[in-house]
């Protein structure tokens, strides 16, 4: 999947004030990069990722998913592309407490309508992958904050998704297991040839990356 944005603005009215969050930003994602952006609180990570991931829409410019412009797909097409040709990290993991780990993984396939038998081997495999098949029965709260991230990781991968977008994915998490996740986005980057797109302050996620971009005041400054 290729995406590009092309001068995508974003600004929000509050009060009497116009703010600008992302502002004429340029970026194409075409390869299964691993992919930073860097910048500090505040300076439109979150709102350029809600773009580029159809959760919002952009006051101007463009984002084109393989060359259409996302503005112009129904509602039912954009949840389509989200649930079965993204996977989504989040900072507070967004599992859902009253499921378990498994019941959370099958959760997007569920909503795909893959047969039930293949959401449970799938789940399972992908909870292997990342070292929980033996917490597959716990709910959110019996786990770990590393361990909560690892099924939202699995839960991501559940329709082998062509890019994981994720957003101060290390953000709750330790040093030690903040780098056994950073692992494992190198792994799905290298093993599935998926795209990686991470918000991040972490300098180790950075290290890693293929790409860097930095955002300041809504605008790409410089990449590496």
């Amino acid at each position: 999947m290729r995406i590009k944005a092309v001068n995508l603005s974003r600004s929000f009215q509050v009060g009497s004030s116009k703010i600008a969050a992302v502002r004429a930003v340029n970026l194409e994602i075409a390869d299964p990069k691993l992919i930073a952006i860097v910048g500090p609180s505040g300076s439109g990570k979150s709102t350029l990722l809600n773009l580029i991931g159809l959760n919002d829409y952009p006051t101007s410019g463009q984002l084109l998913i393989n060359d259409a412009d996302a503005s112009l797909l129904s509602s039912r097409e954009r949840r389509r592309i989200r649930n079965t040709r993204m996977g989504f990290v989040f900072q507070t993991f967004n599992l859902f407490p009253t499921l378990n780990a498994l019941e959370n993984v099958e959760l997007p396939m569920s909503l795909a309508k893959r047969p039930q038998s293949e959401q449970s081997e799938r789940a399972l495999n992908l909870l292997e992958r990342v070292g929980l098949a033996h917490r597959n029965n716990h709910r959110p709260k019996q786990l770990s904050m590393g361990e909560m991230q690892r099924v939202a990781v699995a839960r991501a991968l559940a329709n082998k998704p062509e890019i994981i977008i994720a957003d101060e994915p290390t953000g709750e998490l330790d040093s030690n297991t903040a780098k056994e996740i950073i692992s494992l986005f190198q792994d799905i980057n290298r093993e599935d040839k998926t795209a990686v797109l991470v918000a991040t302050h972490d300098e180790k996620i950075v290290d890693a990356a293929d790409k860097v971009h930095i955002i300041q005041d809504g605008q790409l400054k410089t990449s590496h």
